[in-house]
């Protein structure tokens, strides 16, 4: 009878599993409540895995933070794609601001990003980067003006839906942002 195989070890998919649950963990009860036993038991690895591949909790959260503003990222290339196919209108931005509302992980991933960049100027960049972004898809059509007042409008949208834990009808985020944008566009910059 032969002796089972002992699996072999895998430290670069423990480690991912390890960010992966910190991240979850991050986005569940935020960024200060998170510890290295939570993190180690949603992981399902010993306490002291987290230790052995992250120096300090700080370095974990840090890495976390990382893998949200990833996954972050990729909805920024979906709206990307999105307003290259139907067109940066007002009513194309209301729609898809509907629509990502109704994904409450991607919305908690978002805040959880920003509250941490809060209290940490390191992470500001981040946390940035959501705004930057539809800021950079809008100023062709728009110009920097408008297209900065938009995206700011956005922030504002999503925001009031945590905190109100309903999304503003599409009608009245469409006028608005019918308002910021102005029916026609431009190349210039404002």
């Amino acid at each position: 009878m032969s002796e089972p195989q002992r699996r072999r070890r895998d430290p670069e998919a423990r480690r991912r599993e390890i960010v992966a649950a910190a991240a979850e963990l991050i986005v569940e009860v935020g960024v200060s409540a998170v510890t290295h036993r939570m993190i180690a038991s949603r992981a399902g690895v010993p306490l002291g895995a987290t230790t052995q591949y992250f120096a300090t909790l700080d370095d974990l959260r840090s890495e976390a933070l990382h893998h949200l503003v990833t996954e972050v990222d990729a909805g920024i290339d979906d709206i990307r794609a999105a307003l290259e196919q139907r067109g940066a209108t007002p009513a194309v931005l209301a729609d898809l601001l509907v629509k990502g509302l109704a994904d409450a992980r991607a919305l908690e991933a978002d805040r959880a990003v920003v509250t941490a960049a809060i209290d940490d100027p390191q992470l500001r960049a981040l946390a940035r980067r959501w705004s930057e972004r539809m800021i950079g898809f809008l100023v062709p059509d728009y110009g920097v003006e408008r297209a900065t007042a938009a995206s700011v409008f956005i922030d504002g949208v999503l925001w009031h839906a945590r905190i109100h834990d309903e999304p503003l009808d599409i009608t009245l985020i469409e006028d608005a942002l019918t308002g910021i944008l102005g029916t026609e566009t431009t190349t210039t910059s404002d």
